[in-house]
């Protein structure tokens, strides 16, 4: 039995009908990879008996960990809450929806052997609508030339983190938290495996178009201040438009004569002022309210009931 004792880290909302699948899916692989390890699933206040069946999991294989959150936080705070109570020296974080494929574990970890802090699982897009891999390109190659740090198409939350790589995560203590650019800005020795695309199994997913746009608007805010400054190159563009239309407008009436303005003309200016007016009020309106939430330093979660006693934090079976 090698020494290394190995993490997952698996988020779950509302996955009743994956749990159990997914424990027996890595114990089989653990099995035979003859390593320590520790599941700690993170329940992200589900509705559908997920903690009951945690709970009598937990009471049968020693090996199960769980938090059960008190309200849906969402994924960002169950990642953070399982990198704070993992207690491997690597920690690898999967999907409970059993995507991200079990037989991807020891590809990982022998990444880990071979020195590497992080160890990232990419997939491909086989099974994606055109219209779904358009647009996540689309994305992925808008926001690298948006933000200061780089973002690849494919790769998400399945990785593997070292040790030094969960702590240096921990250190990041923002309230709004995005993951996958956090994973980018500590930086650290990173080794890419690839994986085909999986369907879900069971359920349905939570991730909806909305969701989806929010995060892709958190994505952006969250690594740069380029959109205010967007604002003020916009600001002093329409500002010298502006005047030059006014010293030309001033020639013609000197010229010419005072004539009657135009619909069009007058319409056309107030709209288009005001439609970039609200964009930039909207973008530092986005800046204003993450400060204020910032500011409160609330939780980023709250435990309704665990298994995970103080004194059992570094116990792993």
């Amino acid at each position: 039995m090698n020494n290394l004792t190995i993490s997952f880290i698996i988020p779950s909302y509302n996955e009743v009908d994956n749990i159990a699948n997914i424990h027996m899916a890595i114990k089989e692989e653990m099995r035979l990879l003859h390593y320590n390890y520790e599941l700690l699933f993170i329940d992200d206040g589900s509705t559908d008996g997920s903690v009951e069946t945690l709970q009598r999991l937990a009471f049968c294989f020693p090996e199960i960990k769980y938090l059960s959150f008190t309200r849906n936080f969402g994924k960002e705070a169950a990642i953070l809450a399982g990198l704070e109570h993992a207690a491997g020296e690597a920690v690898i974080m999967m999907d409970a929806d059993l995507q991200h494929p079990p037989s991807m574990i020891h590809e990982l970890i022998k990444g880990f052997e071979e020195g590497y802090d992080q160890v990232v699982a990419k997939r491909n897009r086989k099974g994606d609508s055109r219209l779904r891999t358009f647009i996540s390109s689309t994305y992925y190659k808008c926001v690298n030339k948006a933000i200061d740090v780089n973002l690849s198409d494919g790769e998400g939350d399945f990785r593997l983190l070292s040790r030094k790589a969960v702590d240096a995560l921990l250190t990041l203590s923002e309230g709004h938290r995005f993951s996958k650019g956090l994973y980018s800005w500590i930086g650290l020795e990173q080794k890419t495996v690839s994986y085909e695309n999986v369907a879900r199994e069971n359920g349905e997913t939570k991730w909806s178009f909305s969701k989806l746009l929010n995060y892709g608007i958190d994505g952006i805010i969250s690594f740069n201040n380029k959109p205010l400054r967007l604002c003020f190159y916009m600001g002093a563009f329409i500002l010298v438009a502006s005047l030059l239309y006014i010293f030309i407008t001033f020639f013609q009436v000197l010229k010419n004569g005072i004539t009657v303005p135009g619909y069009f003309t007058t319409i056309s200016a107030v709209l288009f002022l005001g439609g970039i007016q609200l964009v930039c009020l909207g973008v530092i309106g986005e800046y204003i309210g993450r400060i204020y939430l910032e500011i409160k330093k609330r939780p980023h979660y709250l435990i309704k009931q665990t298994n995970i006693k103080e004194r059992e934090k570094h116990e792993v079976y």
